[in-house]
């Protein structure tokens, strides 16, 4: 045979793609199957295997209609893929573009749901250690819902009716469809920052899992977790669970039994405030009564009834405590004269006065110093003479 007319490999691929895609049915197909040899890749594909008991069908889903799935494939689920059927070429194996899947059994929403669930739970965002009390008695009250239907009635009526005190501020927002979480958000965005409410409700009436879907955003419930106010979770009927209800704070099977854990019934409270009041009556009467007793005691005393007794005592315990104080400093006084005449009569002999008193004179030049010898002066110089009776003034010659 001549090489020339033979094709290349390329050549018939090319060929056996171009007859695939052209083949109506293989452009829009359902296919169902077991996902093998998971594979995503590190630009955002995801390359897996479908197979059923006896074929296998390479199989590929690109980042973007990955993005909109509302659940994560793995290994093991059953699904059904819409996609196309094609050829690639360069490794000469047909595969299927998949464009769509869904849970084959399971819806994809409860999917979703129950993987989500169960990642927020392992971060312990569901942990009660980090539930916030809600305030007994809460004066500001923010709901955010949407503006009509039965769910707000509901929670006005019931809250009113409770506990008349409460100011109710409503955040209008939608709480189903596409914009429905970032509005739920948005909201508790508001409450949130501006700060002036003491808990906050969240909810809506009851749905298919569909209509509830909003409250399974888990941006949603992240902004919920980290909200600083105190959140309830209102949302379906008893037996409807979201995500927002885990995450919240409180969760109320009804938007109206919100309002009921939400307020206290004004009558209770004013019950329990009238108990409290007798109670602080009571024990105010028994203070009373026991200062009045103390008082009645001090007034019936000796001393509030005959005060003049009472001063006439401290005037004789002052009187002989002065009579005391002055024999103390008269007895003093005698024994110091005493003393000092004794020692006056011991130096009296060595008082030069009394020298003098014998007859003796002491000479003082003119500065003033005592003259012990005639040469200490020289001759026509006075000086002073002290006798006995006084001084008298003499000149040496």
């Amino acid at each position: 045979m001549d090489s020339s007319s033979a094709i290349t490999v390329t050549q018939l691929n090319s060929f056996i793609k171009e007859i695939l895609e052209n083949v109506p049915p293989l452009r829009d197909v359902w296919v169902k199957g077991e996902i093998s040899n998971y594979s995503p890749n590190r630009t955002g594909h995801l390359f897996f295997t479908l197979k059923d008991e006896g074929s296998l069908l390479p199989s590929v889903m690109f980042r973007g209609e990955l993005s909109r799935l509302a659940f994560v494939p793995s290994d093991g689920m059953k699904v059904i893929c819409r996609g196309r059927i094609s050829l690639y070429a360069a490794q000469g194996k047909y595969q299927l573009y998949v464009s769509e899947m869904i849970p084959d059994g399971v819806g994809s929403l409860y999917v979703a749901f129950e993987q989500l669930k169960k990642r927020l739970a392992a971060e312990g965002l569901f942990d009660d250690a980090h539930k916030k009390p809600l305030p007994k008695i809460p004066l500001h009250i923010g709901i955010i819902t949407a503006p009509t239907g039965a769910a707000v009635r509901d929670m006005i009526t019931v809250t009113r009716r409770r506990f008349p005190a409460a100011e109710i501020r409503l955040y209008p927002s939608l709480v189903q469809g596409e914009s429905a979480a970032q509005n739920l958000i948005r909201a508790v965005d508001f409450f949130d920052r501006e700060g002036k409410c003491d808990l906050i409700i969240i909810g809506r009436g009851g749905g298919s899992i569909e209509d509830l879907w909003a409250f399974n955003d888990e941006k949603l419930a992240r902004r919920i977790y980290d909200c600083r106010i105190p959140v309830i979770s209102a949302v379906g009927h008893e037996t409807d669970f979201t995500i927002a209800d885990f995450v919240a704070d409180v969760r109320a099977p009804t938007p109206s039994a919100a309002a009921e854990i939400a307020v206290p019934d004004s009558k209770d409270t004013a019950r329990q405030l009238r108990n409290v009041q007798t109670r602080l009556c009571s024990l105010l009467g028994s203070v009373l009564a026991g200062h009045r007793h103390r008082l009645e005691l001090l007034a019936s005393s000796r001393a509030m009834s005959t005060p003049r007794t009472a001063v006439d005592e401290k005037r004789m315990a002052v009187a002989r405590l002065d009579d005391k104080l002055v024999r103390a400093a008269e007895t003093a006084v005698m024994r110091a004269r005493g003393a000092l005449e004794t020692k006056s009569a011991a130096l009296a002999p060595l008082n030069p006065l009394a020298i003098l008193a014998r007859g003796y004179g002491a000479a003082f030049g003119k500065d003033g110093k005592l003259i012990k010898s005639v040469d200490d002066i020289p001759s026509g110089e006075r000086f002073s003479l002290r006798l006995s009776d006084g001084t008298m003034e003499a000149e040496k010659i």
